[in-house]
């Protein structure tokens, strides 16, 4: 495969699960300012939002506060921001033009369907919370769509696992950075774990990557800040937990290894990430720091990118 094929298909993916999480995260956002302020104190949950996202400082660039509206419009529709949902859903349909004929009829359906009814959106905009909550559901049923149309209709070959491989980094990078958000930054420190403040925030972090059910299925607690680290950490039955992404990225690249005849670089370092998290054990985190865990871990993700791109696609 043309390593510009393979550059497009990995980051069609890219942007289409990123267009997903900003969606979980404005939605989840949404649900916590509805509450009273008894139950969230004096958080700046949109604040939090932005942090998550990690375009916290260039929308103060432009911006002297951070509210409902004016967060939402750039995290959502704002072309100011390159990683909003319109810019996201904008660059997958550049990058799917670019390799029509890799994709399926299904992929490109859902990519440029999407596009057409982002347009129809961006001309009206949405004027209240319930024409934004349905938006935000059409942004997460379209990122749905169309990693089941991959799964269902791709064939296993280059093209799939190159996509895969924008999907899982994509998805560790976005899990790793809200819990970096609760874990260090989020919680004031007037506030006590295990306060009213810390559980509804705990519930935003565990509805924004799709876990709150499956949080209960596994462990059948109450919200627990060492359980739901587990979970999103190192718990490989969650799809979207780190020890599960990288599961995944290791055996595409290894898949790709296998085809081009050869091992190299990213195949070391994603095996690299994946031991150390098969080895280790919540009690070592908290004392490590769950923080400077984190950050370690998006600094090797971040650097798996940059090897995957000297590798295959330039």
């Amino acid at each position: 495969m043309l390593s510009r094929t393979a550059e497009n298909l990995y980051w069609l993916a890219r942007y289409v699960e990123r267009a997903e999480y900003l969606a979980r995260t404005i939605d989840a956002t949404l649900r916590v300012t509805a509450l009273p302020a008894a139950y969230i104190g004096q958080t700046n949950e949109w604040d939090s939002a932005l942090l998550t996202a990690g375009v916290s400082a260039s929308f103060y660039d432009g911006h002297a506060s951070a509210d409902e509206n004016s967060v939402v419009e750039y995290l959502a529709f704002s072309t100011d921001n390159p990683s909003s949902i319109r810019n996201c859903i904008e660059n997958a349909r550049l990058n799917s033009r670019s390799v029509r004929t890799a994709l399926t009829g299904e992929m490109w359906d859902t990519i440029n369907g999407a596009w057409l009814e982002l347009q129809e959106v961006w001309g009206k905009g949405t004027k209240n919370r319930e024409e934004l909550a349905k938006f935000l559901r059409f942004v997460q049923e379209t990122s749905l769509r169309f990693d089941g149309s991959a799964y269902r209709t791709m064939l296993r070959n280059d093209a799939y696992w190159f996509s895969r491989l924008g999907v899982h980094l994509e998805r560790a990078d976005n899990t790793a950075r809200i819990l970096d958000v609760k874990y260090h930054m989020l919680l004031p420190e007037e506030e006590h774990v295990g306060g009213p403040l810390d559980f509804y925030q705990w519930t935003s972090i565990l509805r924004s990557v799709s876990a709150l059910t499956a949080y209960h299925w596994v462990y059948r607690e109450t919200l627990k800040p060492w359980l739901i680290a587990d979970l999103l950490i190192l718990n490989d039955t969650l799809p979207r937990s780190l020890a599960s992404c990288y599961g995944n990225l290791v055996r595409n690249l290894d898949q790709i290894g296998v085809a081009y005849g050869r091992q190299g670089p990213s195949q070391r370092h994603a095996r690299g990430v994946r031991n150390r998290l098969e080895h280790s054990h919540m009690d070592d985190i908290f004392q490590h720091g769950v923080h400077e865990f984190i950050q370690e871990f998006i600094a090797d993700n971040s650097r798996l990118g940059e090897i995957v791109t000297k590798q295959y696609l330039i």
